[in-house]
């Protein structure tokens, strides 16, 4: 048996295969919530109970920088060490990846229905990008060699947030008087939509609606409500920091696309972007994203994707781990 598995800072999705069945058709399958568990051996071994089988290998893809097959998750209180995690599996191989990593060695086995185009563009042999808002910002090169991509893991999110206009210049000042340090994914994140809210409540900007604000405090998830309220219409704050979110959220794939010359697209991941596709249809993304200067008529020929199923990176480990099995 293998074992695949996407963790991430909320949930972490893990699935078991024979060797040689398709990564559409596991033998198991769950989804299970990070944070309630204290390691990922537990949670492991919560996936494992009861079981048919035992795994003889595994690949996992973390959110987190992995160096020399460890992690210390970005958005978890987990230590991840491949060795401590062979161990509670008895001893089999187990390797580490970075998610964005795992999810881009899965963009090929999506269908048309799992993805949406934002913009065709006119693609050119050359690199992809692939950015994925969500718990955090991950990022990640596709580094073309003339025949196929190769994935490149990147700590892109952690980048310093760059404003763009005097909002943005206020916005950081305001961030950073919370955080210290402002990197991308304060903004671009489920808590960076939460804060943009704040800072839009604290400086008095947008029409606000007292029952969402209510909710907002009151919620284990407040981005969730702050996104359901800009897209049904209830609150004028809550659509104004999310229009600033899918703008900053366009300029940082573009950013993206500019480092890894990304010719040949750009895909969006995470599980924020396909909750917010009516407004990041509406224009708002693609202007930033192309707003670059004189090497904005490059980036308008750049294709835009939006990955709508979130299995991609769960298919990637799996294709991995039986590559090398």
């Amino acid at each position: 048996m293998i074992l695949a598995g996407d963790v991430g800072g909320t949930k972490t999705h893990l699935a078991l295969y024979e060797p040689a069945s398709p990564v559409r058709a596991p033998v198991l399958e769950r989804r299970l919530a990070s944070r309630e568990y204290a390691t990922i051996e537990a949670l492991v071994r919560g996936f494992l109970d009861g079981a048919p089988a035992r795994p003889s290998r595994a690949v996992l893809g973390i959110a987190g920088p992995v160096v020399e097959q460890h992690v210390e998750a970005t958005n978890l209180p987990w230590r991840i060490g491949a060795a401590a995690l062979s161990a509670e599996l008895g001893g089999v191989p187990v390797l580490l990846i970075n998610d964005l990593e795992a999810t881009a060695r899965g963009l090929a086995l999506l269908d048309g229905h799992e993805v949406e185009t934002l913009h065709p563009g006119t693609p050119r042999p050359g690199n992809r990008a692939l950015i994925a808002a969500g718990t955090g910002l991950g990022e990640a090169l596709l580094v073309w060699d003339g025949k196929t991509w190769w994935p490149s893991a990147s700590e892109g999110g952690h980048a310093d947030f760059a404003p763009r206009d005097a909002l943005e210049d206020e916005l950081l000042q305001w961030l950073r008087g919370r955080h210290g340090r402002v990197s991308y994914e304060r903004v671009l994140s489920g808590p960076g939509l939460a804060d943009l809210y704040r800072f839009l409540a604290e400086t008095g900007r947008g029409t606000a609606a007292g029952e969402v604000a209510v909710r907002f405090a009151a919620a284990a998830d407040p981005a969730a409500v702050v996104s359901a309220a800009a897209l049904d219409g209830s609150c004028g704050r809550a659509r104004l920091a999310l229009e600033r979110f899918v703008s900053i959220y366009g300029a940082e794939a573009g950013n993206l696309a500019l480092k890894a010359l990304a010719v040949n697209g750009i895909f969006l991941g995470g599980g924020i972007a396909p909750r917010i596709l009516p407004l990041l249809r509406s224009g708002g993304f693609l202007e930033a994203l192309q707003d670059k200067g004189r090497l904005g008529p490059m980036l308008a020929r750049v294709p835009v994707t939006v990955l709508r199923d979130d299995r991609a990176a769960l298919w990637g480990a799996a294709l991995l781990a039986r590559s090398s099995a």
